[in-house]
């Protein structure tokens, strides 16, 4: 019975789906004019979207040029609710047309994005990507066909690995570590489902992993060095006149103290991460969201700015570790990172996002901060829609030389929380924000849908030189965080690409969580 309602949804909402779709390219297509005014191209277009019944995704969409012709190809976790086997785990669309490439199963949701790189030589980039379980897949991008895969059974006796049986967050690149002429991954594994909230029982140490990626071998591993948990993912960045790579990692959960570490390559290679150092700690709390590095001094060195789940936001100095502001939400919880944008006149990269109003999973709306990267000032709030966990990507849409972001908002009765399975009217918005006019303008509305987690993704898919969106939305019946369905669009916008989109996908454009300009390259 519960699955024959399941289908009549399904077939309410394709109804819907053709109404609303067919509406949405002349609501983008008036905002992106209007934004653009002087631009060539008369009007925005919704090129596809498909829908797949039953799965959802908290993964958000990334693109390589799968079938070599010319237009990118979107690749995205995918499944059924938690726990449950699916095979479309990961999939693959057609940049172009929106059909399914390949996909290939998982025996839970895969909620990572991809990471891309090219271990078979056939000179398109594969899939790397991880969820619950654990799970961490290589791909074969251009087939779908299994590489590798993450195996905890020959790890359940090591002294390390055998705490890696948990989620894997999403994995970094990093300069190849095992001499074999490919980059390697960097990536952590740590959580546990089952783990009751403000209880320390069943809590393992998170688990810093270099894997290799040829072979999905490991190259080293050594736990948190504060034994605490761990959902980040790890950056990797350098810095200037130091040969070595430096990685900051973060500690703690949604009632977990926490700390935010620096450490190196060279301690992880070596196992000694208990040498890492502290550059921000959180009680009550820890640091989920990965952070943003981004140049706000300078001096040519990468600074670290993060906001801690207890909604701490804290910038620290890239050259010598120290704090340069730090800004608290009292009575806000953070899962949501920074996106990073010239937002202000003084072309440091300002950083914008969303929390959370309440205590998950009670969370009552939701607030979003614009911060000021000189100062760390608050230079835009807002309170539009009830909580959600993507973020935000950005670009200067109307050429005025300020950016403006573009994120995912979710409209119901926000006091029902999370923990409430009745919010059964319910709208997902696509929205653009203006931080110079103070303004907001409404991309696409969609009611019947929700986005919780995927971030959109925005370039320019088919080398036109117009932007493009690639956004994804979920079937809504009553569970917030269960899925029923999904579709994925594809929108050719009205806006001239006039300069490189720095923050176009979760974790930015080159998925590393670096904010760099083309001059500001080491």
């Amino acid at each position: 019975m519960v699955q024959n309602r399941r289908l009549i949804l399904i077939k309410k909402y394709s109804i819907l789906r053709l109404f609303f779709s067919s509406t949405l390219a002349l609501v983008i297509a008036f905002f992106l004019k209007a934004c653009s005014p002087t631009s060539a191209k008369e009007k925005s277009v919704l090129v596809w979207d498909n829908s797949f019944p039953v799965i959802g995704s908290q993964s958000s969409p990334r693109t390589i040029d799968i079938n070599k012709d010319g237009v990118l190809d979107i690749v995205m976790g995918a499944g059924k609710n938690e726990f449950q086997k699916s095979d479309m785990g990961i999939i693959a669309l057609d940049g172009k047309t929106g059909a399914l490439l390949w996909k290939q199963e998982a025996a839970d949701q895969v909620y990572g994005s991809a990471t891309f790189s090219d271990i078979t030589g056939d000179k398109v980039k594969d899939v790397f990507i991880g969820g619950r379980s654990p799970q961490f897949k290589a791909i074969d991008g251009s087939s779908g066909r299994l590489l590798w895969e993450y195996k905890y059974e020959q790890y359940k006796n090591h002294p390390i690995m055998r705490y890696a049986r948990f989620n894997f967050n999403n994995s970094v690149l990093v300069p190849d570590q095992n001499n074999d002429g490919i980059e390697d991954l960097l990536t952590i594994n740590g959580g546990n489902a089952y783990a009751q909230p403000y209880s320390t029982k069943d809590r393992f140490p998170g688990v810093l992993m270099l894997l290799d990626s040829k072979t999905g071998n490991l190259i080293a591993a050594d736990t948190m060095p504060d034994g605490k948990e761990s959902y980040i993912t790890p950056l990797c960045f350098t810095k200037p006149g130091s040969e070595g790579l430096f990685i900051v990692f973060g500690t703690g959960g949604e009632t977990i103290d926490g700390n935010l570490y620096i450490a190196t390559i060279t301690q992880l290679l070596a196992k000694q991460l208990s040498g890492s150092k502290v550059v921000a700690s959180e009680k009550g709390h820890g640091f989920i969201a990965p952070p943003t590095l981004a140049d706000i001094t300078g001096d040519g060195y990468l600074d670290i700015i993060a906001i801690s789940h207890g909604s701490k936001a804290i910038a620290i100095d890239g050259k010598d570790d120290q704090v340069l502001w730090t800004k608290s939400f009292p009575g806000t919880e953070c899962s949501n990172s920074f996106a990073v944008g010239n937002f202000t006149d003084d072309n440091i990269p300002d950083f914008f996002t969303f929390i959370s109003k309440g205590q998950w999973p009670n969370s009552t709306g939701t607030r979003q901060i614009m911060l000021n990267g000189m100062n760390g000032n608050i230079e835009y709030s807002d309170s539009i829609g009830c909580t959600g966990f993507s973020s935000p990507v950005i670009y200067d849409l109307d050429g005025d030389g300020r950016d403006e972001a573009i994120m995912s908002v979710n409209n119901f009765d926000c006091s029902v929380g999370f923990a409430s399975r009745s919010p059964t009217v319910i709208e997902n918005r696509l929205i653009a924000i203006d931080f110079t006019k103070a303004s907001v303008q409404i991309l696409d509305q969609s009611p019947g849908y929700k986005n919780i987690f995927s971030t959109p993704w925005i370039g320019d898919l088919d080398h036109d030189n117009y932007l493009d969106i690639i956004y994804c939305q979920y079937y809504h019946h009553s569970d917030l965080l269960s899925f029923l369905g999904m579709k994925i669009k594809r929108v050719d916008t009205s806006v001239k690409i006039k300069n490189e989109v720095l923050w176009g996908s979760y974790l930015g454009s080159e998925s590393n969580g670096v904010f760099r300009r083309k001059h500001e390259n080491n």
